[in-house]
């Protein structure tokens, strides 16, 4: 039984609001591999309908074909589509080990470099909602904010980007629900956290260095010098092997020699560009000249 057919007998078509058939997945699917580069296979149906039968609502659509024919011709809402089936999970120190291994390795060199007048910059690609290159930022700081306040009048800058404008907007606000924060260690957000109504609001000190940006990873990008760091981490688990392979050609391209490149705990470098990296820890990669 294919998962249309599955999802059909969990949900009888008479409960659900909008018919939705085996060529309007293919046809979603088709579109959010172009734009994103995203694989929405048959197990994904039930996700589809459900992230986009609230776009139907909001468009005062009554079928999957009228909003089809919609998100073909009006590319605002197409970005509304591939934002809603774009998966953002992510969390503070979300697989600790690199922050750790960019704090012993990378930083004490990096700051020696900064404090002669040098640059530095790191890209966090694929940020989410920010919780990635905030947790990079207190790493470095530590609990000292003069220190990151200091890295404000250096040549030290953050890029975050992420395809789904949502996510964003809430990184670049700096604000979390409560139970978001908590999975900070507890000196981490007494330092850098305070309490606004039932959220926590990031001192600007830790959110000045960081630029949040809407990006694409397939289309056009728009930086001309090439970063000391990458983080892309959880992000290819979702593409294709071609896919997989052409963006970290494209993040060697963006590295300096000898830049850093993280990715995720499932993730690996494909043999097509595996002649381009060098392992110097887990799931850490260092660019080969």
């Amino acid at each position: 039984m294919n998962a249309l057919a599955a999802l059909a007998s969990r949900e009888p078509q008479r409960e659900m609001e909008f018919a939705f058939s085996a060529s309007d997945h293919r046809a979603i699917a088709d579109i959010i591999y172009a734009e994103s580069g995203i694989l929405l296979p048959e197990s994904k149906a039930k996700l589809i309908y459900g992230r986009l039968a609230r776009r139907l609502r909001a468009c005062g659509l009554s079928n999957f074909p009228d909003y089809l024919a919609l998100i073909a011709s009006d590319p605002a809402e197409r970005a509304r589509a591939v934002d809603s089936l774009t998966t953002n999970h992510t969390s503070f120190f979300r697989e600790n080990h690199h922050f750790e291994h960019f704090r012993d390795q990378l930083w004490p060199g990096f700051s020696q470099r900064l404090a002669s007048g040098g640059r530095v910059r790191v890209w966090s690609a694929a940020c989410s909602s920010g919780e990635e290159p905030y947790s990079l930022m207190m790493t470095i700081a530590g609990q000292d904010v003069r220190a990151a306040e200091k890295l404000a009048t250096q040549d030290f800058r953050v890029l975050a980007t992420d395809l789904s404008p949502s996510v964003i907007a809430t990184a670049r606000a700096g604000r979390y629900p409560l139970d978001t924060t908590r999975a900070m260690p507890a000196a981490m957000r007494s330092t850098w956290c305070r309490r606004v109504g039932d959220t926590d609001e990031l001192l600007p000190a830790l959110r000045n260095p960081i630029a949040f940006r809407e990006l694409n990873l397939l289309r056009n990008w728009p930086m001309r010098r090439p970063f000391d760091v990458i983080f892309c981490r959880n992000v290819m688990i979702y593409f294709d092997d071609p896919t997989k392979a052409q963006l970290l050609a494209r993040f060697a391209d963006q590295l300096v020699d000898g830049g850093t490149l993280y990715i995720g705990h499932a993730e690996r470098i494909p043999p097509e560009v595996s002649a381009r990296f060098h392992c110097i820890g887990r799931t850490a990669f260092q660019k080969v000249s």
